[in-house]
């Protein structure tokens, strides 16, 4: 600190040295602070055209479109509609990459062999420069603890070879709230085959950023609940902190919720079990109405539900909705992240683009 400049502060009226002295003070962040808003998109008629109405609230578009298979055969094409309008409103476009349908065995055999993730990150880099992408993101999932190390240098090669060729590379990682498994056989699952194969550490450092998959909370596999809850959103940040810098973490949001019911199924001794299905805003708040129930606000996870009797047999739809949105991107904002990932456009609730119009963008 300059003295000299200190002590002149003290001489001057009472009101000059208090500015003096709120310009050494480092400047706070604002409530309104921008973020980075990612979308993932679908090739699906409700996603498309909400893509089409909404391009200019988005600065990120995640496409879905890319697969890898064991082989490190990358395959996939993105609409080129969507690439069009994506450069002509100045959006940066960042697909994913998906192993193919999450087979465990198959992205053993993937990670296991050096030449088939050579190869992946070869067609990945040309991919990248051919369209001009803004970057790639990995959304490999169902990663066995056992191949933690294996992903992670998969990933690093594939980050140093997008950065040379000047583009960015991200990963969606699967929710953790906690270092051990937790309370049930399902928590070990869970740990064994979908969290603990992420080294969070180690992706934060190679890669540009993480998406932190705060989302399926509760699936087709549990009890009915919250796709997210808020509370539960908290703990995930939480935990990701201690391994990933705030800058280079993107919260999940997701748009789509879950409808529990019982289901015929002739395979079970029982005949029926209790399952889910994903549902929209629209088609979730009208079965809601069809049954003659209100959607109520749960004021700990802070998301909209409702749950009715079909038959006899009670049934639930937990959703999203504008206001559930709304506190989930200030949970972001709250604790300065990079910004959001939402998974995913179209089943959204319509008033969500009213809210972010009000919001600064990036």
């Amino acid at each position: 600190m300059d003295c000299s400049r200190l002590l002149s502060t003290f001489r001057a009226p009472i009101f000059l040295r208090l500015v003096a002295v709120l310009a050494l003070v480092p400047a706070q962040r604002s409530s309104a602070q921008v973020l980075e808003r990612l979308f993932y998109y679908v090739d699906r008629e409700d996603s498309y055209q909400s893509l089409v109405r909404n391009i200019d609230q988005i600065s990120v578009l995640g496409p879905q479109v890319y697969t890898v298979d064991s082989l490190g055969i990358v395959f996939g094409e993105l609409d080129s509609r969507v690439l069009t309008l994506a450069k002509a409103h100045h959006v940066k476009v960042m697909p994913l990459v998906v192993n193919e349908g999450f087979n465990g065995p198959a992205l053993r055999s993937l990670l296991a062999d050096t030449a088939a993730r050579g190869r992946a990150t070869r067609s990945l880099v040309e991919l990248c420069q051919r369209n001009a992408y803004w970057g790639i993101q990995f959304d490999i999932e169902n990663v066995n603890i056992q191949d933690r190390d294996l992903l992670s240098a998969w990933y690093r090669a594939t980050a140093d070879a997008l950065h040379r060729a000047g583009c960015t590379l991200s990963i969606a990682v699967v929710h953790r709230t906690e270092e051990t498994a937790g309370e049930t056989g399902y928590h070990r699952f869970l740990q064994e085959s979908w969290r603990a194969g992420y080294d969070l550490a180690a992706l934060a450092q190679a890669g540009d950023f993480i998406s932190l998959m705060t989302y399926s909370q509760n699936t087709r596999r549990t009890p009915p609940g919250p796709v997210a809850g808020i509370d539960w959103m908290r703990e995930n940040i939480d935990y990701f902190l201690k391994y990933v810098p705030r800058e280079k973490l993107s919260l999940g949001i997701p748009t789509y919720g879950d409808h529990w019911f019982t289901r015929w199924d002739p395979t079970l001794p029982e005949r029926a079990r209790s399952w889910s299905e994903t549902v929209d805003w629209a088609w979730g708040s009208g079965l809601a109405e069809r049954h003659g129930a209100t959607m109520q606000w749960d004021s700990v996870a802070r998301v909209p539900y409702a749950y009715y009797s079909n038959g006899g047999v009670y049934e639930w739809v937990f959703l999203e909705n504008a206001r559930s949105f709304r506190e989930k991107m200030e949970l972001a904002r709250s604790y300065h992240l990079r910004g959001f990932s939402v998974w995913v456009l179209g089943p959204e609730d319509p008033a969500v683009w009213d809210y972010l119009k009000t919001q600064p963008k990036p």
